[in-house]
């Protein structure tokens, strides 16, 4: 369905935006990028955040092309009480952040950008979902935290692990968006290239 005619360039190294891209029959070389988070003012308002860190990772790689190429990079937060919580320190820090989520909606915010090199054209866009969890039990939490898988994720949980999926009541919005790339969002933006 897309006739891309650049080899796409994923600048993250995250397993679930790979299988994504997979799932929309999208080939692609990986090529993380070295942007890290922590430089990123949480000042800015969550959708400012997660495209400003989006749009700095896809112009990082973007600037180490020497062929033409679209790169692609997405940052997913999660928002609770006007605050931006991110990848968890540890898994205390997980554990806390899981207690907070317990029975109350959150808001998942992926900031999207799309870089063509050479041209340094970027666009971006964000998608937000909200997300309601369930009262989670404190052995659910520690058991979940124990398992490792919430501790390279915003909010300290993924909607498509096994415990992640019973702790999501309901959601508001694009599913994909909680896992790290909303689908919908990013074909459009590819349909839509100057190219």
């Amino acid at each position: 369905m897309l006739n891309l005619s650049r080899p796409i360039i994923l600048a993250s190294q995250s397993p679930r935006r790979k299988s994504l891209l997979r799932q929309i029959g999208l080939d692609f070389i990986l090529q993380p990028s070295d942007i890290i988070e922590e430089n990123m003012s949480l000042d800015l308002s969550p959708i400012d955040y997660s495209i400003g860190l989006a749009r700095q990772k896809a112009e990082d790689v973007a600037g180490k092309q020497k062929e033409p190429s679209i790169i692609i990079a997405a940052d997913t937060i999660v928002v609770i009480d006007g605050c931006i919580i991110n990848k968890p320190r540890d898994a205390n820090h997980a554990c806390e952040m899981l207690r907070k989520l317990s029975s109350r909606t959150h808001t998942v915010y992926t900031g999207l950008a799309i870089a063509l090199s050479p041209e340094n054209t970027v666009v971006c866009a964000a998608r937000a979902t909200n997300v309601t969890f369930r009262s989670l039990e404190e052995d659910e939490i520690k058991d979940y935290v124990a398992t490792g898988s919430p501790l390279d994720k915003a909010g300290a949980y993924g909607i498509q692990d096994d415990f992640g999926a019973v702790f999501v009541e309901r959601i508001e919005g694009c599913y994909y968006n909680i896992v790290g790339l909303p689908l919908e969002l990013l074909y459009r933006m590819l349909r839509e290239l100057p190219i």
